[in-house]
């Protein structure tokens, strides 16, 4: 059966990437940061086996700089629709139209994410209709179906904790089975970054985790995170 594997990805402009981190950063860092989030998750995705790498991208213009970004290695797809739910369905809707038996989508707000839990979410759609990756905060780095379910990107409370809670419950009322990857972090806030910078300069080698995000982190960011010790 044929699989897919999609990242929800933005053009790094300032202004229109990770702009809840500003300040204290400004746009220009968090465009540029927000590009190291972009190519260690696109890394993470490329290496997932049996599964073709898809970058659904914004806006529509930017395709031939995402097309040098991933230098043949993703299908390209534009992301279409008012807000996330609609283009997370969109996006969804197209990949299972060009015969894809297993989709999921994540996020590039989880750079340091283990590759294990992309191969896991697989694994789980052989069994389950639904796969989820849940956050600490409510929602979530990624979603998996077995086939499309528009219940759950329509009317979801985005951006609030109730993000997981809602989706359970409608995957649940729909009679389909969950599963559930284990937790993991996002980054949407300063302290969110904080954590995140702190831990990838303890606990990474260079060339481990996320590298270009570690990098990141060690040389434009130490000043910062040196703050929120």
């Amino acid at each position: 059966m044929r699989q897919a594997l999609f990242v929800m990805a933005k053009e790094p402009r300032p202004g229109q990437v990770k702009t809840r981190l500003c300040p204290p950063l400004d746009h220009g860092t968090a465009a540029r940061l927000y590009r190291c989030f972009l190519q260690d998750v696109l890394e993470l995705v490329a290496a997932v086996p049996g599964v073709d790498p898809v970058v659904a991208y914004t806006p529509a213009e930017a395709r031939a700089a995402f097309a040098r970004l991933v230098n043949g290695r993703f299908h390209l797809v534009p992301q279409a629709g008012a807000d996330l739910g609609a283009r997370l369905e969109n996006t969804f809707r197209v990949l299972f139209q060009r015969g894809y038996g297993r989709v999921a989508a994540v996020s590039t707000d989880s750079p340091d994410l283990p590759a294990e839990y992309l191969r896991q979410a697989f694994h789980h759609l052989e069994r389950s209709s639904v796969v989820l990756g849940p956050c600490p905060d409510g929602g979530y780095y990624l979603i998996g179906m077995s086939r499309l379910v528009p219940e759950l990107f329509r009317e979801m409370p985005w951006s609030t904790d109730r993000v997981v809670p809602v989706t359970a419950e409608r995957v649940a009322r729909l009679g389909l089975e969950l599963a559930r990857l284990p937790e993991w972090h996002d980054v949407d806030t300063p302290d969110d970054l904080g954590r995140l910078c702190g831990e990838l300069n303890r606990d990474a080698p260079p060339g481990g985790r996320a590298p270009r995000t570690a990098a990141f982190c060690r040389e434009e960011l130490h000043g910062f995170v040196a703050g929120r010790a």
